[in-house]
């Protein structure tokens, strides 16, 4: 499939549903479908309260889902992989009702969590022999390969292995079946930047060579700036924004100046700001109406994903 960066960046305003943009498979037909739907679904676990009004992870993509801890990330990745039940709302995977036949959805699935549970003493071939048997299209050569690309040893044991390769391992695992949909919750949490990077690189050259979606979880946004086409912000149980990641922050700007320039009509515009003695910082989703407004006397950046997600929560808190 051919897959370029930005592929929807020439829209003037976030994509709200990404049925507008039909990716085409390899085979040159276009696909009119989602990996993962989900609608009015909700989960209340003691205090706390789940609550997706619409969620569409668009198939040949990958969407990014960056959130703080406490926001619900854990709850709505359990919920897809139908590890708990929702209140109520649907949630389709792979074409199937995630809790009516999900099961059938899971030959086509690769997953990574924060454990993966093998046992320790198990060397690494003796995982992967057990684990063959369930998924169809399990590929032994591709595994070798990517055994051979993250330097691991198919003979040592699981235990001996860093927390670096052990995830280097488990994404193997996860990808030599060729699996349609992808599904990342933490995947490079507290991994040296070059382990990181490796596992990034291989996701997006699995999204060139074949027709797989990834959903990825994550803290560090970065790893979104570089790898994600879509983003989508879940605070505090609700998702406060999606879009094609390229649209988003062309939308928005970060602006900068004294506090001289503010009164309460701009202060008003912005979705969120700062000011101290130095003068205000402020991100805003109408960059032409910003360098309209203050002119010379600002400055303008263009905000990564991490800008734009703190900008929104404290929105939402304030």
């Amino acid at each position: 499939m051919m897959r370029t960066k930005g592929p929807l960046a020439k829209r003037n305003q976030p994509i709200l549903n990404p049925l507008d943009f039909c990716p085409m498979g390899r085979n040159g037909v276009y696909v009119m479908e989602n990996r993962i739907e989900i609608a009015g679904l909700t989960k209340r676990l003691g205090r706390f309260e789940l609550s997706i009004d619409k969620l569409q992870v668009p198939t040949g993509f990958i969407t990014g889902f960056p959130v703080e801890d406490g926001a619900g990330k854990t709850t709505t990745i359990k919920l897809i992989l139908d590890m708990i039940r929702p209140d109520g709302g649907t949630i389709s995977i792979l074409g199937h009702d995630a809790q009516k036949a999900g099961h059938l959805a899971k030959a086509d699935l690769g997953y990574v969590g924060d454990d993966a549970g093998y046992w320790p003493s198990m060397k690494l071939r003796a995982i992967a022999k057990m684990t063959a048997p369930f998924f169809l299209h399990w590929d032994w050569p591709f595994f070798d390969r990517l055994l051979d690309r993250f330097h691991l040893d198919a003979g040592a044991k699981y235990a001996s292995l860093s927390k670096g390769m052990k995830k280097q391992f488990e994404l193997a695992m996860a990808l030599c079946h060729h699996p349609k949909l992808i599904i990342l919750d933490e995947p490079t949490a507290n991994l040296d930047p070059l382990v990181r990077r490796d596992i990034l690189d291989l996701l997006l050259e699995m999204m060139e060579k074949e027709e797989c979606t990834v959903f990825f979880s994550t803290h560090i946004t970065s790893d979104l700036d570089h790898a994600a086409d879509y983003i989508a912000f879940l605070h505090r149980g609700r998702m406060l924004l999606f879009g094609d990641k390229e649209t988003l922050t062309e939308n928005h700007c970060i602006v900068k100046g004294p506090v001289s320039l503010l009164d309460g009509s701009a202060e008003k515009k912005f979705i969120s700001f700062q000011k101290n003695s130095f003068g205000f910082e402020a991100l805003c989703d109408d960059p032409a109406w910003a360098r309209d407004t203050f002119g010379t006397e600002a400055v303008y950046e263009t905000p990564d994903i991490e800008q734009i997600f703190i900008g929104y929560t404290r929105k939402d808190e304030q």
